[in-house]
Formats: structure tokens, C-alpha cells, sequence
């Protein structure tokens, strides 16, 4: 994400070079970097979630208390990452349960495949929510890297 910011910050840069070597009539706002900094963080934010791997994902787990692990299969009794909840997307669940999710909490979502979890964590972001993480490589992942589950 800082690597994104920086693109667009040196963007912004080279762009208000080239405005800045035109007519100095055509300017007619001033904008300090402060504004266009707070700016960018705040589109930054609503760009998209993280993919994060099992072992960034079990770093996520054991430094946020108040994390959120969302499981949006329809597998979540054949096993399901510890302390994790289910609201599958496939059937409507995720949608209904959305308007109810704290914003300001953090959140990992997986699946065991990817186009569940993808469009879940694009849910999330769509709403405005800053902390989404997707597990990447969802369920099997986690299994393979040899993590806890739970059944």
C-alpha cells in the first residue's frame, strides 16, 4: 500500500510540475501538500483490501485482539480458521449481516476459493471499511502451512 502511495503522490508531483509551467492565469486555487497528502490517504484508503499471506494472516491474528476472521463458504462445518465466523456470501448471509459490522474493527476474510472471498472483500471495501484483509489462498492455505483449525 505505501508503494501505491507513493505512485500517486509522485504522480500528483510531476502533474502539478507540468500546471505549474503553464499561463499563471489558468491556476486559480492554491493547494498546499498537507491537502493533497490528506487527500490521497483518504482515496488510498478506499482503494482496496490486502492480500496477506497464512503467516502474515497468523501476525495479523496474534497482534489485532479484536480482529474479525469472516469465513464466506458454505464449508464452514467441514473446518474454518479458530475463532472465525460464518456468513457466506453465496447465499445472501454476508449481505444481510454488512449494515451490522463495526467499521471501525478489523477484518480478515476467507474462503475456500477465491471468487467468494474476493467479492466479499470487495464488499467491505465498497462500504468504506479501511481494514480488510484477505486470507490469500484461502482455506487450503491456512491448512497447508500447517495452522490450527478448527471443526
Amino acid at each position: 500500500m505505501k508503494k501505491k502511495l507513493l505512485i500517486v503522490l509522485l504522480s500528483l508531483t510531476v502533474a502539478m510540475v507540468f500546471i505549474g509551467c503553464g499561463d499563471d492565469a489558468a491556476v486559480t486555487e492554491d493547494v498546499t501538500e498537507d491537502e493533497i497528502t490528506e487527500e490521497v490517504v483518504e482515496e488510498e484508503a478506499i482503494v482496496g483490501y490486502t492480500d496477506v499471506t497464512p503467516e502474515e494472516a497468523m501476525e495479523l491474528i496474534a497482534s489485532t485482539p479484536e480482529l474479525i476472521i469472516i469465513d464466506v463458504s458454505p464449508a464452514y462445518a467441514d473446518g474454518h480458521l479458530p475463532g472465525a465466523i460464518n456468513y457466506p456470501v453465496g447465499d445472501g448471509s454476508f449481505d444481510e449481516a454488512l449494515p451490522d459490522f463495526d467499521m471501525s474493527k478489523t477484518y480478515l476474510i476467507y474462503c475456500h476459493g477465491d471468487d467468494p472471498s474476493i467479492l466479499a472483500s470487495e464488499k467491505l471495501i465498497e462500504a468504506e471499511f479501511m481494514y480488510v484483509y484477505r486470507l490469500e489462498g484461502n482455506y487450503a492455505a491456512w491448512v497447508d502451512a500447517g495452522y490450527d483449525v478448527e471443526l
